[in-house]
């Protein structure tokens, strides 16, 4: 089995990646939150220049398929019209952060969203690896810590705090100072040797022996569990989408109800609105879609050695109401990088690799299974 490319960047609007079926086009929508304009205006665009086919990643980002190399051109012109653009794709790829959908106007999380990101455009920001991101994620309780960053400025015990991913402390800050905290953590990171070759992580730096500076062992994190679903907020509905995708009909249906605030759960929120009826959606926090994760699969991924999510969805309604299902079309684990219940993942044509507790690429409990015998494996008990 050949092993998957690594690229180590993600995909941007200026610096799109090739997949299966053409370009992937992805958009980082400032605080999360799309206008009813810019909704409805991205899901004119994916009509016209893409495949119509529109996906949300884990790190709140909205995602064109299909784009060609004729139509990227005038898809970034009609997105720079939106105001989605930035000025260059290093600025783009500085800009990851991710906030909690949950931020009120004047709260904490909007002004240090606001604050870092014109730090991350400054001249001397430090290089960062292309993966390497933030969460801003200052509510009343922490949301994000199930999504991925390097560097999380939340609400600990005692007030607000700016910690390195993989520590349960950080270091005590206020909604002024918190942007230059994270920036100087950051550049520590990378003058540390944190990101050889421009690669790398915070929590595997650790994990290598890298100590902290001082003062990020003061103050004690909040760290919670937070199980996203559909449902009534005090911010507005949070919907779902089978495996994170939708169609541009349906953006332009939810553009309707009102302004739209991007997840990392792969669920939007609508802004004091309530959810078209549509069958796209997901709105009932039990239904058995919400219990399985896939990527794109093939024949969609050049990667993907075989297809997911017609079987992740056949297998949906047969995992247990507190099992979570990945089916990764390799080991890279694209759509879900920790570890769930039960992953399995494509090795060759027709067979599947069934990992426990763990993450795409761990060591699996039984490989080889193929369509016909995965729901068996799927409930059997555990030695």
């Amino acid at each position: 089995m050949s092993t998957p490319e690594i690229k180590g960047w993600c995909p941007g609007a200026l610096r799109p990646m090739m997949s299966g079926d053409g370009l992937v086009v992805r958009i980082r929508p400032r605080l999360a939150q799309l206008s009813q304009t810019q909704a409805a205006g991205i899901a004119d665009l994916s009509k016209q220049y893409g495949n119509g086919l529109i996906d949300l990643s884990a790190r709140a980002n909205v995602q064109l398929r299909g784009v060609r190399n004729d139509t990227h051109a005038p898809l970034i012109n009609g997105l720079r019209d939106l105001g989605l653009v930035d000025g260059d794709a290093t600025l783009e790829a500085r800009r990851n952060i991710t906030v909690t959908p949950f931020w009120t106007p004047g709260d904490d999380s909007q002004q240090i969203a606001t604050a870092l990101e014109t730090a991350l455009a400054a001249p001397d920001a430090p290089a960062l690896p292309g993966k390497f991101g933030f969460a801003v994620d200052c509510g009343d309780a922490p949301v994000l810590q199930g999504t991925s960053a390097d560097i999380r400025i939340e609400r600990g015990r005692d007030g607000l705090i700016c910690r390195a991913d993989g520590m349960e402390t950080g270091k005590q800050v206020s909604a002024a100072n918190a942007p230059q905290a994270a920036i100087a953590l950051a550049r520590w990171f990378i003058e540390t040797g944190g990101a050889p070759d421009g690669r790398g992580r915070m929590a595997r730096h650790l994990e290598q022996g890298a100590a902290l500076p001082d003062g990020y062992a003061q103050a004690s994190a909040r760290i919670e569990n937070f199980d996203a679903a559909p449902t009534y907020t005090p911010q507005g509905q949070l919907v779902g989408f089978e495996f994170g995708q939708m169609g541009a009909g349906t953006l332009a249906s939810l553009a309707e109800a009102g302004d739209l605030r991007i997840t990392p759960w792969r669920m939007v929120l609508i802004e004091g609105g309530l959810a078209p009826e549509r069958t796209e959606l997901i709105t009932q926090p039990d239904d058995p879609r919400l219990r399985v994760t896939a990527c794109t699969g093939a024949p969609g991924c050049p990667q993907a050695k075989g297809p997911t999510r017609a079987i992740a969805r056949a297998l949906a309604r047969r995992i247990a109401p507190d099992q979570h299902l990945h089916v990764s079309g390799c080991a890279k684990g694209c759509a879900h990088p920790g570890p769930t219940d039960l992953t399995l993942v494509a090795t060759g044509p027709g067979r599947y690799d069934l990992i426990r507790n763990g993450r795409a690429a761990d060591t699996p409990a039984l490989t080889g299974l193929t369509e016909d015998t995965m729901t068996k494996a799927l409930n059997a008990p555990q030695l």
